[in-house]
C-alpha cells in the first residue's frame, strides 16, 4: 500500500507546466504584443516627423541663403518664385506683370505693414484650420491649396522618374519647372539663367538644392510654400515673409521666415 501511494506521488510531480500555466502564459503575451505594437508604430511615425521638420528647416535654410544672395546682388532680397521683394508667391506672371489672384495678397494702397500682418494672419488661420473636407481623397487644403505652390515643382519626378506629389493635390502650378517648354534638366545644361528663368520658383529651389529635389517622409505628404510680399522703400521697407509646410498636416509642420 505504501509503494502505490508512493507512486501516485510521483506522477503528481510533474517537471513541465500545466496546460492552465500554458494558457495563462499565451494570453499574457498576446496582451503584451497588442499594447507594444501602437508604440512600434509611434516611432516609426515620430522618426517621420523629425525628418519633415528637418527637410523644413533645410528649404528655410536655403531660402534664406537666396535672400541674401539677392541682397548682395540686386541690393534687395527676395525669396524663390518672386519676380521683386513686393510679389506675391504663387503668382502668374504676363508680359512682365504680376497677374496674383491668391488670397494672400493685398493692395499697396497702404504700405504701412497693417496690410501684410492681415495677409500673414490669414495664412495663420488656413494652417490652424488644417484639413477642410475630410472627404477628399488626399491631404490638401480643398479651397486653399491654390494659395500654395510647391517647392519643388508639381511636375518634377524624383529620381526613378515618379511623381514627388500626391493626386490631386490642388496646388497651384504657377511657379512649377516648364517654362517655355524646357525642364530642369534642360536648363541645367545651358548652366545660365535668362529672364524667362527668374522667377520661376520651383526652378530656382531645384537649383539651389542641386537638382535633387526632397521628399515628404510620408505617403501624402509634399513641401509646399508661399510668400507674403513685402512693401515700402528705404528704412519703411518691410521684409516679405514666406512660410514653407508639409502638405502631409500643414497646421502641425510648417516654419514661417521673414529676414
Amino acid at each position: 500500500m505504501k509503494n502505490l501511494i508512493k507512486y501516485i506521488k510521483n506522477l503528481n510531480k510533474e517537471s513541465g507546466n500545466s496546460l492552465a500555466e500554458f494558457a495563462v502564459t499565451t494570453a499574457m503575451m498576446a496582451t503584451l504584443a497588442t499594447t507594444a505594437a501602437p508604440k512600434f508604430s509611434g516611432v516609426g511615425e515620430g522618426a517621420k516627423e523629425k525628418k519633415t521638420l528637418s527637410d523644413i528647416d533645410k528649404i528655410i535654410t536655403a531660402s534664406n541663403n537666396f535672400y541674401n544672395d539677392q541682397v548682395s546682388q540686386a541690393g534687395r532680397g527676395r525669396f524663390p518664385g518672386q519676380q521683386r521683394f513686393n510679389s506675391t508667391v504663387p503668382s502668374q506672371f504676363t508680359g512682365g506683370a504680376d497677374v496674383t489672384s491668391a488670397d494672400h495678397d493685398y493692395p499697396d494702397s497702404a504700405p504701412d505693414g497693417d496690410n501684410q500682418i492681415t495677409a500673414e494672419l490669414k495664412v495663420k488661420a488656413w494652417l490652424a484650420i488644417g484639413l477642410s473636407n475630410e472627404q477628399l481623397a488626399t491631404y490638401d487644403f480643398a479651397d486653399e491649396a491654390d494659395n500654395w505652390a510647391s517647392v519643388f515643382g508639381t511636375t518634377t519626378t524624383d529620381s526613378k522618374g515618379n511623381a514627388i506629389v500626391p493626386d490631386d493635390h490642388g496646388l497651384s502650378p504657377d511657379e512649377d519647372v516648364d517654362v517655355s517648354g524646357e525642364s530642369y534638366e534642360q536648363w541645367a545644361q545651358s548652366g545660365e539663367f535668362t529672364e524667362d528663368h527668374e522667377g520661376i520658383g520651383a526652378l530656382e529651389y531645384l537649383e539651389l538644392f542641386g537638382g535633387n529635389p526632397i521628399s515628404s517622409p510620408f505617403q501624402d505628404g509634399h513641401y509646399i510654400y508661399l510668400v507674403i510680399k513685402g512693401n515700402g522703400s528705404g528704412s519703411e521697407s518691410i521684409a516679405p515673409i514666406l512660410f514653407v509646410a508639409d502638405l502631409e498636416s500643414p497646421k502641425d509642420f510648417w516654419k514661417k521666415l521673414q529676414p
